[in-house]
């Protein structure tokens, strides 16, 4: 039964959004009989919630989800300096950790005009399309570099890096720079500039900056960049 209630929860990765009842029972494979048994008690916990015929995601994932020893203070530590880097840059500022082969964003801070972005707090996008991912995978494993890179490579926008040697490149100027970019390549007219957060020897999460193509100067935004994940870094020696 968990494993059948797990796959109606996974429906909902990774936009979130409602779903019928019957939409439920098909993205999660099960029958409309066992879904509507595990969808009531799922609302009954808290984990759903009911909207006329629609069901969304409950606000006791959020509670339980924002508990999470690892994220959770990774998040608390890094707020000052991702207030800070906002400070100084006034544009969309992002803050993740590595899952797999993805991003999982633990905070994102913007102003009155936020740009439209795919990203969002708790979601997650492939590594190899964004800044904050490249910054991740770039420190991650060699492992899982070779594989990530003998995959294909996801695609979300015309300009997503799709050819390895490409990827393998931009990986090793993130190596020696310390930062990585992202130009287009999760949303059209986006570009991102990141850096990677460390614990000892480690990346364990990155911090980014956002900004409307025709705005982007990486080397304005790279010092308070980096200066984030430097202070950020020490912090969590």
């Amino acid at each position: 039964m968990l494993d059948k209630a797990m796959a109606i929860l996974a429906v909902y990765r990774p936009g979130g959004g409602s779903f019928r009842l019957t939409e439920l029972a098909v993205k999660a494979g099960l029958t409309k009989t066992t879904a509507f048994r595990l969808i009531g008690d799922l609302v009954r916990l808290g984990l759903l919630e009911r909207e006329e015929e629609r069901y969304r995601l409950g606000g006791a994932l959020f509670e339980l989800g924002s508990l999470v020893p690892r994220r959770h203070d990774l998040r608390e530590s890094a707020l000052p300096f991702l207030q800070d880097l906002f400070e100084s840059t006034r544009q969309t500022v992002h803050f993740g950790i590595r899952d797999d082969r993805d991003v999982v964003y633990l905070e994102r801070i913007h102003g009155h005009d936020a740009l439209l972005l795919p990203s969002r707090i708790g979601g997650r996008l492939p590594l190899t399309c964004t800044a904050i991912g490249k910054a991740l995978l770039a420190f991650s494993p060699p492992e899982l570099v070779e594989r990530v890179l003998a995959d294909r490579l996801p695609q979300l926008t015309a300009f997503s890096i799709t050819d390895p040697v490409r990827l393998r490149t931009a990986l090793e100027q993130t190596q020696v720079s310390g930062l990585a970019y992202e130009e287009q390549e999760a949303a059209l007219g986006v570009s991102c500039i990141a850096a990677p957060v460390f614990s000892g020897a480690v990346a364990v999460a990155a911090v980014s900056v956002a900004v409307p193509r025709e705005q982007f100067r990486p080397a304005n935004l790279a010092p308070a960049v980096r200066t984030a994940a430097l202070g950020l870094s020490r912090a969590l020696k």
